[in-house]
């Protein structure tokens, strides 16, 4: 891509607001140098893995990367031979920690059976270094210092080092307690020169303490003496410091060799953490800018679903539906200045590049992105005072540089093509570079005032005209876009609403030609069919939305009813076989009495009489009913065809096959609902009756063709009441749970007839009047037993 199309379209300042988000320097690094690419295979592979990284931050919100260091450096000393400082080998330290935390994160998030297969080839590179961790972080603290327990001689040599110095302090505490101290003492205090400890000895009493002088205030007036009598004690602890050098210094070899033995493991860490923390990144930047994952493809396809630009702040920008490559290969946009033509423009070619550099697009789901060769943009003023270039000499520079260069596969904008010249040569100029551009079979998005252009669209295949809406009213850009509709001036009105006298706006239209004041009737026109469409679309909608969800509570209610059926019927049989064995048992008893009486009175009471009798009692018992789940026959398979009576085993009820909706499918109506079922799940009851023998036929059609309301509004009180009663019939046989029954409110006679009637139907286990939304006290619901 060309450096100054992304310079236009600020690409660098989404990588700004992308490494905000970074959590080392090695991801830093990496988003510095972020190019969009031009290969398909790579882009598709970078959006794959932010998708990864922004599913895995969805559910997990904090991601354990904290603690990254750049060691690259380190392990190029430690591998040549270099010592390693203790801080350097405590960064290695961190980062293997944090190599091994990210090992076990990824490894515990795809036990969850989250599909993050990218974030898993990254673990499995990573080589857990806990010998290596375990070695630095025995011998050197967070802060980089090395530890007492880094090996024993060290430990020997500090405790020398603190008990010598615990000497030399209490000689001194005692000199600072003598009689003479604070005469002859700056302070009463003990401190440190040239790793020595000395006294503050006021200038006239130097020869008091002997020793040597190792320092002097910027007075002159106190120096810093080591007295006489700790010399020694001085040397002694100079010695054992020496040597507790030495021995860091030897601890930290044997580290920094241990780093050494690991160099290739450790780069390929730093590798893996630089992949991993980018790719958390753009995670976290697609968080705040709310985007999401495009399709990519390589015909040169753009969707947009409500995009907004990601500069500007969410709560100001409007987002708009933007589409190009699928009916038409080239957009015209219109409108006036301000208006956000500019914007659109930015929004597209920005949100090309961001896809291109794996980043997700400021869009809903469903968006789709091409992968072009090149971007091309001419955008803004870039008039060149050095080269003494003219705003319209910029332009035309930028301009033939785009057209020798661009293909098939190429996306470019242009922005107030062919102004800073004439009009009328202008807009000649804007139809010709645009018509050679199309011919190439780019992807075009331009932006002009020319009125010459707005016909440009209508006369060309595979041209669209766009403009930006404009509020009359208030006089201000609403910014959003509306494709297939071109941008109409808005001078007359504008300036009748700022009181411009309305001879002086009748005068300006008559100098205004007939084709164009036909073009901008047109532009009215097709303004106000779209505002209509679009209230008839969002009417369309609400009422789609309401049949949707009234038809799936409607087919829960029914399933939940046989459902509910079902279970009383199952306890109504455990209940009746329950009490038959009560009765069962108590029989059993009374056999055994009179079998006792024969016994012990010798009463004649035959045994086969006995059986006989419990026999009768084991028939008397009823069996509990034991659903069966169809088996599948091995014997030839009912061909279906619409009108076949079927049952639809897995709700138990029976159904009426409407048509085919795929190979194995068919739409049923049971009652009142129609369903899409497999034709497995279909049982074949039986075919329509002929013609002629539908009598009885007739009466079970109705079980699928009656309304589910009844209007006597109008009838006679004798015709209403009969037709009532046919229909609670029909209702029945429909096995409808529900009806309602139109009587009106009129004088109330015949809602209380038909109510009076309902109440006595043996059939009927409720009614009442309808609510406010089901016609008030107009009509009368029925519930059905």
């Amino acid at each position: 891509m060309q450096e100054r199309v992304m310079r236009v379209l600020e690409f660098d300042k989404i990588k700004e607001q992308l490494l905000e988000h970074v959590s080392s320097s090695l991801g830093r690094d990496k988003g510095q140098k972020l190019l969009p690419s031009s290969n398909f295979e790579e882009v598709v592979r970078w959006q794959e893995e932010t998708d990864e990284a922004a599913n895995v931050f969805r559910l997990k919100g904090n991601i354990p990367l904290g603690g990254i260091f750049d060691i690259r450096a380190h392990i190029k000393r430690a591998a040549i031979g270099g010592m390693l400082s203790s801080n350097e080998l405590m960064q290695v330290a961190s980062t293997v920690h944090v190599s091994r935390q990210m090992k076990r994160f990824i490894e515990d998030v795809a036990e969850e059976d989250v599909s993050i297969p990218i974030l898993v080839e990254f673990s499995e590179q990573i080589i857990v270094l806990a010998e290596l961790e375990q070695s630095i972080k025995m011998a050197i603290d967070d802060n980089g210092e090395v530890l007492d327990g880094a090996s024993a001689t060290l430990r020997s040599l500090r405790h020398q080092l603190r008990s010598k110095e615990a000497r030399v302090r209490e000689k001194l505490d005692s000199m600072i307690r003598s009689s003479n101290a604070q005469k002859m003492l700056s302070d009463a205090l003990i401190t440190i020169r040239n790793d020595r400890f000395v006294l503050p000895v006021k200038q006239e009493y130097r020869s008091h303490y002997g020793g040597i002088i190792h320092d002097q205030s910027s007075s002159g007036q106190t120096l810093f003496i080591e007295p006489q009598s700790i010399v020694e004690l001085n040397n002694e602890l100079q010695g054992i410091r020496l040597k507790e050098e030495q021995e860091i210094q030897r601890i930290l070899i044997e580290l920094t060799a241990h780093v050494a033995e690991y160099q290739e493991d450790l780069a390929t860490v730093v590798v893996v953490l630089t992949e991993l923390d980018f790719m958390f990144a753009k995670a976290r930047y697609a968080k705040r800018i709310k985007a999401s994952k495009p399709t990519m493809n390589h015909e040169g396809r753009i969707f947009l679903n409500k995009a907004r630009h990601p500069l500007i702040p969410i709560d100001e920008v409007v987002a708009n539906d933007i589409t190009i490559g699928i009916d038409f290969s080239t957009i015209v946009i219109t409108g006036p200045n301000t208006g956000g033509k500019t914007v659109t423009l930015k929004t597209v070619g920005l949100c090309t590049l961001m896809a291109q550099a794996g980043l997700q697009v400021p869009a809903f789901d469903g968006s789709e992105m091409a992968v072009f060769d090149e971007v091309y943009a001419d955008i803004g003023d870039e008039q060149s005072i050095e080269q003494s270039l003219s705003t319209f000499s910029s332009h035309m520079v930028n301009i033939v540089d785009i057209l020798k260069k661009v293909d098939s596969n190429s996306l470019v904008l242009f922005d107030e093509l062919g102004a800073g010249t004439d009009p009328q040569e202008g807009a000649a100029l804007a139809i010709s570079i645009l018509d050679e551009v199309y011919k190439r079979s780019a992807k075009v998005i331009a932006t002009t005032h020319y009125p010459e252009l707005k016909a440009y669209g209508y006369n060309r295949e595979g041209v669209s005209n766009a403009s930006v809406e404009f509020d009359v009213e208030t006089l201000s850009p609403t910014y959003k876009l509306l494709i297939g509709v071109p941008g109409r001036s808005n001078a007359f009105e504008i300036s009748r609403k700022l009181g411009l006298d309305e001879s002086v706006i009748e005068n300006a239209r008559s100098h205004v030609s007939a084709d164009t004041n036909q073009i901008e009737n047109m532009i009215s026109s097709l303004e106000a069919s779209r505002r209509q469409a679009e209230i008839e679309q969002e009417e369309t909608n609400e009422l789609l939305r309401n049949a949707e969800k009234l038809h799936d509570n409607l087919q829960k209610e029914m399933i939940a009813f046989y459902d509910r059926k079902d279970q009383m019927f199952e306890k109504a049989e455990d209940e009746a076989l329950e009490i038959v064995e009560k009765a069962k048992s108590e029989a059993e008893g009374v056999i055994r009495d009179l079998r006792k009486m024969r016994i012990e009175k010798q009463a004649e009471v035959k045994e086969h009489e006995l059986i006989d009798a419990k026999k009768r009692l084991e028939a008397a018992a009823p069996t509990k009913t034991v659903k069966r789940s169809p088996v599948k026959q091995a014997t030839k398979k009912h061909s279906f065809t619409a009108g076949d009576e079927v049952k639809v085993v897995s709700f138990g009820q029976k159904g009426l096959l409407i048509n085919k909706t795929s190979d194995h499918g068919w739409q049923v109506q049971i009652g009142i609902l129609k369903m899409k079922v497999e034709e497995e799940d279909l049982i074949y009851i039986g075919s329509p009756a002929p013609q002629e023998k539908r009598h009885l036929a007739t009466v079970r059609g109705k079980e699928y063709h009656v309304s589910l309301e009844l209007d006597l509004r109008g009838e006679r009180f004798e015709n209403a009441l009969m037709r009532v009663e046919k229909y609670i019939d029909d209702a029945l046989l429909a096995s409808y749970p529900r009806v309602s029954i139109i009587h009106g409110k009129g004088t109330g006679a015949l809602r209380q007839g038909v109510q009076d009637y309902l109440k006595n139907h043996r059939s009927v286990k409720k009614i009442r009047l309808g609510e406010a939304g089901e016609g008030g006290t107009g009509v009368t619901i029925v519930e059905f037993k």
